[in-house]
């Protein structure tokens, strides 16, 4: 197996996975960012408040794009999976 062959597929295997994790990190993200608006504008500096609404919202986001998840993942290893021969070859 050539170089070329092995720096492409790390290349798309690490692009899936940054697909893959965007929503989730998305959406703890943007849940931070509210909470650390609410925490600032009514000066309640409470270090464990921040954590169960961000903590919920990547809960809430894989079980929404879970399915997707899967199936972008699964997609992407019966593709490799395929195209074994053709890089043996």
């Amino acid at each position: 197996m050539e170089q070329t062959v092995i720096i492409d597929i790390s290349r798309k295997a690490l692009y899936k996975v940054l697909l893959i994790v965007i929503p989730v990190l998305g959406s703890g993200l943007l849940t931070g960012l509210v909470v650390a608006i609410l925490q600032a504008t009514t000066q309640i500096q409470e270090q464990t408040l921040a954590f169960i609404p961000k903590i919920l919202a990547v809960l809430i986001a894989i079980g929404v794009f879970g399915p997707w998840m899967i199936s972008t993942m699964t997609d992407f290893v019966q593709n490799l999976f395929t195209s074994i021969p053709q890089y043996i070859g």
